[in-house]
């Protein structure tokens, strides 16, 4: 974690010391005040809700030895006296997501370990997942938490790297053309992977050779001593890896690839078993997390882990142990005897055709009912996308469709044209009705898909079929 000294965190964030002396050291940052301990950093943050400065004296008071804020001394007196009693600094900064950005920059440059960076379409959490799980038979690893990948999370990462960690695994998202670069800059990694390049954000990018050319930063970022990874499998790769300066290895299940998988085996829970096939040796490899998509996900992880010398049985016994973070094809049985696959965090036409076919694959005792809501972001191609969708839902053999929101009617409209029965179809404007409709649809024995685009909401439909007296 960072530890700097009272005078240097003045120095690298150009700010102005309102309270306090500049000689002291600190160790760690925070943003929330919950989570301060004695001797970090406190970083108070306006945001839409909260203003961090109200938490100051809390911040204190769980030993924050430095506190970054925006405010003038006037506005601040109580908590500058406060400060003073508690032999804390105050230093006023212009811009405190500049500043921590700053420190995280300063901070990555003591850090003598690999730095690995993932980024793409679709999979980017998951693949963290994966790497660390195997990075961490054999490393001590510091990962990305949660969704933490934005030019707040990335350099709160970094920062949380103690001189003492082996590597860093760090994700990050892409809004805009320029953002991974810039979060390269802060986190300067030296080892990238790029899962895919999709649809998602074609409204705000415009064309998917415009989303190319953003997540190409990540790339050109790698140094040549570096390496990066490429899914083979995917039309970018191409393109992307004539743009790399590093070494490129393609992972994939195509022949011609590096890491490949073979022999790939879906069991009635849709679980993938294959071969993993590396210059190494092959091994066998179960997957515990379902969908067939996951097999890319997984052979990502593999590359990363063997490039870092981690032995081969230890990569297919990281593999086989890897956990989750929350909403991502995450299987949740109800105390109603009904299995939800929860992926409710995000959705685009790659990922939702992924989780479609899945859940098609899958053999439970009941039927296989898909939640779905709209894809977001998607521009002139929403109403194709979603209507594919339907059409797959129908063609997978999945018995029952209830969609929430707008965009969604054409995915009821898809599976309408592809044959589905209207009785087996629900339409639904909310989560909420959505969860009324899902609760006189499902009985035991059924398995349940929930996906949608995140502002959908839809992980209120999985709480209120977990709990019964929810909703």
């Amino acid at each position: 974690m960072l530890r700097a000294s009272v005078d240097t965190i003045l120095s690298v964030t150009n700010g102005e010391l309102l309270a306090g002396e500049a000689d002291g050291f600190t160790s760690g940052l925070m943003i929330d005040s919950r989570e301060c301990v004695l001797g970090c950093v406190y970083v108070a943050v306006i945001g839409a809700r909260v203003d961090g400065h109200d938490y100051l004296r809390d911040a204190l008071e769980r030993g924050a030895r430095v506190l970054l804020v925006t405010r003038g001394r006037e506005e601040l007196l109580p908590a500058l006296t406060y400060a003073l009693k508690r032999n804390a600094a105050v230093i006023r900064v212009d811009d405190p997501l500049a500043a921590v950005q700053r420190l995280a920059t300063y901070h990555r440059s003591r850090l003598l370990c690999p730095v690995v960076a993932i980024s793409g379409s679709t999979g980017k959490t998951t693949t963290k997942d994966f790497i660390r799980a195997v990075l961490a038979t054999e490393m001590r690893v510091v990962s990305t938490v949660g969704n933490r990948n934005n030019e707040w999370g990335v350099p709160l990462t970094v920062l949380s790297a103690g001189t003492d960690v082996d590597v860093v695994v760090i994700e990050m998202g892409m809004r805009g053309l320029g953002q991974i670069a810039a979060l390269c800059e802060i986190a300067k990694p030296t080892l990238g992977i790029l899962t895919n390049v999709g649809t998602s954000h074609v409204e705000v990018l415009g064309s998917v050779e415009a989303i190319r050319h953003a997540k190409g930063e990540l790339v050109q970022a790698i140094p040549g001593d570096g390496a990066v990874f490429l899914n083979g499998d995917d039309d970018a790769t191409a393109i992307l890896a004539g743009a790399s300066c590093a070494p490129v290895t393609r992972y994939g299940i195509e022949d011609g690839n590096d890491i490949r998988a073979t022999d790939i085996e879906l069991d009635d829970t849709s679980h993938a078993r294959f071969t993993l096939v590396t210059p190494q040796g092959d091994i066998g490899v179960r997957l515990p997390v379902p969908g067939r998509h996951n097999v890319y996900n997984a052979l990502a992880a593999a590359a990363v882990g063997l490039r870092l010398a981690v032995p081969l049985s230890q990569v297919a016994q990281g593999l086989a142990g890897a956990t989750f973070s929350g909403m991502r094809m995450e299987t949740v049985a109800t105390a109603s005897g009904v299995t939800i696959l929860n992926d409710a965090y995000n959705a685009n036409p790659v990922s939702m055709k992924a989780a479609v076919e899945t859940l098609g694959a899958m053999r439970p005792t009941g039927r296989r009912i898909a939640i779905l809501g709209d894809m977001a972001e998607l521009g002139g191609l929403t109403d194709l996308a979603h209507f594919e969708i339907g059409e797959l839902v129908a063609r997978t053999g999945i018995e029952g469709l209830i969609t929430v929101g707008r965009r969604s009617r054409r995915i009821v409209e898809g599976a309408r044209a592809e044959g589905m029965p209207d009785e087996a179809l629900r339409c639904c404007e909310s989560a909420d009705e959505a969860l009324v409709q899902a609760r006189d649809m499902v009985v035991e024995g059924d398995v349940v898909l929930v996906k949608a685009s995140r502002v959908m909401g839809l992980e209120a439909v999985v709480e209120g079929m977990v709990s019964p007296d929810a909703g």
